[in-house]
C-alpha cells in the first residue's frame, strides 16, 4: 500500500507477565524486536503505543488498577524498560491509547475491562492516575533517553465533536463544556496546566449538593501539576464521529454521575448516514471543527491523527460507504491545514485489517482488508477502500486518480 507509518501497540503483560520489572518474558521482547526489524527493512516507521488497556490481571487483582497510584509507578517503571530495549528501534513513542476509555468505560460505567460501575467517582481518580502515570513516563524519556535518537513522546486523546444544537448561548456553553469534560480533562493538565475550570466547578458544585464534604474531582497538588503540563511533542488525536448537543436541566441531586456532571442533552441529525453503530454518525466537517477547536485550545502545536475510520456491519469488499467516509474525512483534513493553518502532520487509519472490538467481537468491520475468520489461516481480503487508500498515498490525492492533477 506504499505507507511509511504503522501504529502498533506493545502489552505490557506479554513484557512483563506479572506488571512488574522482575519478571521480563524474553520471547515477547523477541516478538516486537523482529517486528521493528520487518518494518525498517519495508522503510515504515514504528508510531507505538505502550498501554492499549491491556493491563497485567495481577495489578488489577492485588491493586485495583488504574484506582490505585501505585499503577502510575509501575506503569512508569514498564516505559522505562520499554525505551531501553526498544530505543533503537522507535522514536514515535505513545504512553496510553484513549484514556477516557480506560477510566470512563473501565471505571466509571463498566462497560470495558475490568468492569468498575463507580460513575462519577472512580473514573475520575481513574483519570488523575493515568495523567500521572503518562506524565512520569514522558520525564523518563525526556532526561534519559531523548538525547540518543530525539525521538518523541505523547499520549493519545480521543473525542468526538460536539455541535451545538443552537445558537443559543446556553447550547453553545453545553458543546463547549463536554468538550472540556470529554477532551480537556486530560489535555488542559498536559498542556494548560490543572483542570480545566468548567470541570472543577461542576463536579465541586454537584459533590457539596450531593453531601461530598470535598469535591470527587481529585485536586492535583501544585507539584502534580508541574509534572504532568508540558508532558507531550505533540498532540495526537482519535476521532471518528459528531453528534449535536444542547444544554439541559440540572439532574436531581442523588448518586454521583459524570453525566449529571456533564449536564447536556445528546442527539443525532436523522439524516446524518449511520456507521454500526448509533454514536457513529459520518459528518466530516466535524473533524475540520475538531481540529480548529484543538489548535484554539492549545496553540499552534503539531497534530497528528492517530485514529480515523469507517466502522461497517457489513463485511462486503465493495466497502463504497468507507471509500466515501475516507474521501469526506481526508478533504477536512486538507482543508484544515490550507485554509485554516492547523499544524497537522500525519494521519493513521484504523484499520489496515478487520479488528476486535471490545465490545462488538468481531461483528463490527474497520478494515480495508477483511480477515476470513472461518479459514484457520486467516486469510487477508482486499476491499475497494485499501486500492483506494494505496491511491492517495501513490498520488497524493483524496478523489480518484483520473480526476488527480499534477499541481
Amino acid at each position: 500500500m506504499g505507507l511509511d507509518i504503522y501504529r502498533l501497540s506493545i502489552a505490557w503483560s506479554r513484557i512483563l507477565p506479572t506488571g512488574y520489572t522482575d519478571q521480563v518474558n524474553s520471547l515477547g521482547v523477541k516478538y516486537y524486536k523482529n517486528l521493528f526489524k520487518e518494518l525498517k527493512a519495508n522503510h515504515i516507521e514504528p508510531l507505538v503505543t505502550l498501554y492499549h488497556w491491556d493491563l497485567p490481571q495481577p495489578l488489577q487483582d492485588s491493586l485495583g488498577g488504574w484506582l490505585n497510584e501505585t499503577v502510575a509507578d509501575l506503569f512508569a517503571d514498564y516505559a522505562r524498560l520499554c525505551f531501553e530495549l526498544f530505543n533503537d528501534d522507535v522514536t514515535s513513542w505513545i504512553t496510553i491509547n484513549e484514556p477516557k476509555q480506560v477510566c470512563l468505560a473501565g471505571y466509571g460505567s463498566g462497560a470495558f475491562a475490568p468492569g468498575i460501575q463507580s460513575d462519577g467517582v472512580g473514573d475520575y481518580v481513574c483519570v488523575k492516575n493515568v495523567l500521572l502515570a503518562h506524565a512520569k513516563a514522558y520525564r523518563i524519556y525526556d532526561k534519559e533517553f531523548r538525547s540518543r535518537n530525539k525521538g518523541k513522546v505523547s499520549m493519545v486523546l480521543d473525542s468526538t465533536f460536539w455541535e451545538p444544537g443552537s445558537d443559543s448561548e446556553a447550547d453553545q456553553e453545553a458543546a463547549q463544556r463536554i468538550l472540556q469534560f470529554d477532551l480537556g480533562i486530560y489535555g488542559h493538565p498536559i498542556f494548560i496546566g490543572d483542570w480545566p475550570e468548567v470541570v472543577k466547578s461542576r463536579v465541586a458544585m454537584r459533590s457539596r449538593l450531593e453531601g461530598y464534604s470535598q469535591s470527587r474531582l481529585p485536586v492535583l497538588s501544585a507539584k502534580e501539576i508541574e509534572l504532568i503540563k508540558g508532558t507531550h511533542d505533540y498532540i495526537a488525536i482519535n476521532h471518528y464521529s459528531t453528534q449535536m448537543v444542547n444544554a439541559t436541566v440540572e439532574a436531581p441531586i442523588g448518586r454521583p454521575s459524570g453525566g449529571a456532571d456533564r449536564s447536556v442533552l445528546v442527539w443525532n441529525r436523522p439524516e446524518w448516514q449511520k456507521g454500526s453503530s448509533d454514536w457513529f454518525n459520518v459528518v466530516p466537517w466535524g473533524l475540520r471543527k475538531l481540529l480548529n477547536w484543538l489548535k484554539n485550545q492549545y496553540g499552534d502545536e503539531e497534530i497528528i491523527i492517530t485514529e480515523n475510520g469507517y466502522a461497517d456491519t457489513d463485511a462486503t469488499l465493495e466497502d463504497d460507504r468507507r471509500v466515501g467516509y475516507y474521501q469526506g474525512y481526508l478533504s477536512s483534513c486538507l482543508d484544515a491545514i490550507y485554509k485554516d493553518n492547523v499544524n497537522l502532520t500525519a494521519y493513521v487509519t484504523w484499520s489496515i485489517i478487520d479488528d476486535w472490538e471490545w465490545t462488538g467481537g468481531y461483528s463490527s468491520f474497520l478494515g480495508m482488508y477483511r480477515v476470513d475468520f472461518n479459514d484457520p489461516d486467516r486469510p487477508r481480503i482486499k476491499r475497494k477502500s485499501a486500492d483506494y487508500f494505496t491511491n492517495v498515498v501513490k498520488n497524493r490525492c483524496v478523489v480518484d486518480k483520473d480526476q488527480c492533477t499534477d499541481s
